[in-house]
């Protein structure tokens, strides 16, 4: 594929592109994998089905395996061959509080803060075993505080459980737990750092004079990456690594950092026996690459598509891990254990096994965040700042931590204030725009109004309700609030039948609003015709296995209708969709066009209908507050009342998405026929849209005329010329 090869993409990944019939780069693709091959960090906004997913895969896939394969052959990419110097070791220019200048030679930091901590961590640490000693000299007044800590360790040294430090208040912290140790220090006081790997030993000196053990490590500990940190308040401090004479004596027995050769971790290079400096092996469980997805369907889809991108790249090959929940963890912890270069997960289990010291992330060198405003909306954005925290900022082959955002939008408040908190110098690849519907949906409404629309299905069956009415009068009392909501819900489940048989539906996606929705809506259409009305259900509450096995079941034409809630819908990839229908509009406006976006794409025609309550209904609205978080909640008091129920409504939210697109969106009637319009008769649904404005029966007889006058200005133009140039004057 040389449009893929131009870009300088892999003849192995090129030849997979081929294998997939991929012709040439999406906009997308031909946009940002230049970019990211290029090593910047990537804001990218663009459709599912626009080809995203292969825009970020293919160059960390590529990047990666380079990697592997200089690490294999014993070159160190973009390092220097020579043999390493022992003075390279220093406080990080990249691995910092924003607050915290860093001299350029990396020995004296400061900060002028005088309400926050502002830390720093050193740019090589110690792994394995051995004696190793550094010091640190408080150079004004101010606060302190010098230690030891791991990657994962917060910039704030002491104050979680990948910390240990000695304070200027006479004070040891690890994990927030501040204990009397040794006396308080203050200016020109030289505090010495001692670490034996060999016993697990951490203690500290002042001035020379030993304070005794202040802590001790565990043999799991113990096999971790240390670095020297160091943390300040309104205060500077120098540190001495053993480039030049210690003030205090070097303590017996222990080797100053400057000079650790054989357990040594470098951020840029490691010193091998020969003297020649070689790439740095990552661990088994330290992938290069971290992929956030907000659902497991999406995590999947991903994994398969890195599965298929990296086919031919073989000696060495990738090993790509999906880690989701619904599978074991021993499963993943023993692929973790085996080694593995990428791994593409949700944000609970990879939490879980981080948290387990099962997953490093010292290595990493991509952290991907896909569908990012969906992670965001779903309450991760502690755990991406965590997780980003804890990743260097400076890999171990000397190259900054890309960071790569994909999102629907990348004008979303959450995604740009997180984009100014963690990315470098981003920059945007927005393809998308503002919110716009494609040219290849047809959308409409149709308003369910149970004051206009007495019928019911000829069959005698009623979809069962989600029960927020069931100590409600709804029979005897029937233009109450209460009848009139219970009433929609039931004319929703006839509606819905209705335009699946007006339309002759075959193969259809449709939202509900909640899980049990889904399931309720799952029952009444199996129940009316099992055949005719076969469809499958993907929310959260189903297994792992379910999920999997009912979406596959949709994508290989097995069942004719998907249905699901937005969560379990955002980012799947299912080509051909020819219908959607809304049961109900979704609470946030962003979502409409997710939704409509499943269906028209790859320039096929499709038809979404919206069932829109033209009354206000009573739903389930679960919070923090519900003891059950809605599984079998039976709570039906209103959230002001202390229950979990809202009165929704609907006609608001569909004045909202149209403000929002600023559209007014076709309505049509009860019989959910459409009327004739431009559509009608020129598209089928499910089928390319075939643009009768393009066909020119007479083309060259309406262009003749201006083909005219172009020669005639033409002419003109050439006879001036030689006028001017060639003609004597």
């Amino acid at each position: 594929m040389a449009a893929f090869e131009e870009m300088g993409v892999l003849p192995e990944i090129s030849e997979a592109i081929q294998d997939l019939e991929w012709n040439l780069p999406t906009d997308v693709q031909a946009e940002a994998i230049p970019l990211i091959l290029g090593g910047g960090d990537v804001l990218m906004a663009a459709e599912t089905g626009s080809g995203k997913t292969g825009a970020f895969c293919l160059p960390i896939l590529q990047t990666v395996w380079e990697n592997l394969k200089d690490i294999e052959t014993g070159k160190a990419s973009g390092v220097s061959s020579k043999r390493a110097r022992p003075d390279l070791w220093g406080l990080s220019l990249v691995d910092r509080g924003p607050a915290m200048a860093v001299t350029t030679d990396g020995l004296r930091c400061q900060s002028r803060e005088q309400r926050e901590w502002h830390g720093c961590r050193a740019n090589k640490g110690i792994q394995g075993t051995g004696k190793y000693y550094f010091e640190a000299i408080v150079m004004d007044e101010g606060l302190c505080r010098v230690g030891w800590s791991t990657s994962r360790s917060s910039l704030d040294l002491g104050t979680d459980a990948f910390g240990w430090g000695y304070g200027g208040t006479g004070k040891k912290s690890h994990a927030r737990q501040f204990d009397n140790y040794g006396e308080p220090f203050g200016m020109r006081d030289v505090i010495g750092c001692l670490l034996n790997l060999s016993n697990g030993e951490m203690r500290f000196t002042k001035n020379g004079v030993d304070l005794g053990r202040a802590f001790y490590l565990n043999a799991q500990q113990r096999s971790q990456v240390f670095f020297p940190a160091v943390v300040v308040k309104n205060a500077e401090m120098s540190v001495n690594f053993g480039r030049q004479p210690f003030v205090s004596s070097l303590p017996s027995g222990f080797t100053p950092l400057a000079f650790a050769k054989k357990d040594c971790y470098e951020e840029n290079e490691m010193e091998s026996n020969s003297g020649e400096t070689q790439p740095i092996k990552p661990p088994a469980n330290a992938p290069q690459a971290i992929i956030i997805e907000p659902s497991r369907e999406l995590a999947e889809q991903t994994y398969t598509q890195l599965e298929k991108f990296g086919r031919h790249l073989t000696n060495p090959p990738i090993r790509p891990l999906l880690v989701i929940g619904g599978v074991p963890a021993k499963v993943q912890i023993a692929a973790l254990e085996s080694g593995i270069e990428i791994v593409v997960g949700t944000p609970g289990r990879l939490e879980d096994l981080i948290e387990g010291g099962y997953l490093s992330l010292a290595h990493c060198k991509f952290f991907v965040l896909d569908e990012a405003d969906g992670l965001l909306k779903q309450g991760y954005t502690k755990l991406i700042d965590d997780l980003h925290r804890q990743i260097p900022k400076i890999t171990p082959n000397g190259k900054r931590l890309q960071m790569i955002v994909c999102s629907a939008t990348l004008h979303a408040f959450e995604v740009k204030k997180m984009a100014e908190r963690l990315m470098h110098f981003p920059i945007w690849v927005d393809l998308k725009g503002e919110d716009v519907v494609p040219e290849t949906v047809h959308h409409v409404v149709v308003l369910v109004d149970p004051q206009a629309d007495k019928m019911c299905n000829g069959s005698g069956r009623r979809i069962q309700t989600d029960g927020v009415h069931h100590r409600d009068n709804t029979k005897s009392k029937r233009n109450t609030a209460e009848a009139l909501s219970e009433s929609v819900k039931i004319l929703k489940g006839e509606y819905c039948v209705r335009a699946i048989t007006e339309h002759k539906m075959d193969r259809a996606l449709i939202f509900c609003r909640t899980k049990l929705d889904c399931d309720n809506l799952e029952r009444y259409l199996t129940d009316i015709d099992p055949h005719k009305f076969s469809c499958v259900c993907l929310h959260g509450d189903r297994k792992a296995a379910d999920r999997k096995a009912n979406l596959e079941k949709f994508k290989l034409q097995q069942v004719k209708f998907l249905i699901c809630t937005d969560v379990a819908a955002r980012g799947l990839d299912i080509s051909g969709l020819p219908f959607a229908i809304n049961m109900t509009l979704p609470d946030e406006k962003f979502n409409y066009i997710h939704r409509i976006g499943r269906v028209g794409r790859a320039e096929r025609m499709g038809l979404v209908i919206s069932l829109v309550s033209a009354v206000p209904e009573k739903v389930w609205y679960h919070g923090d507050w519900c003891l059950y978080r809605g599984r079998n909640c039976t709570n039906v008091n209103l959230v002001n009342q202390g229950g979990c129920c809202i009165w929704y409504e609907e006609r608001r939210h569909l004045a909202e998405i149209e403000d929002h697109l600023n559209i007014t969106i076709q309505h049509i009637g009860s019989d959910l026929k459409v009327p004739m319009n431009e559509y009608d008769g020129k598209v089928v649904y499910g089928q390319k849209k075939v643009d009768s404005k393009t066909r020119y029966e007479n083309h060259v007889q309406q262009m003749a005329p201006v083909v005219m006058s172009l020669a005639v200005l033409e002419a003109k133009a050439q006879i001036a010329y030689v006028r001017r140039h060639l003609l004597p004057s």
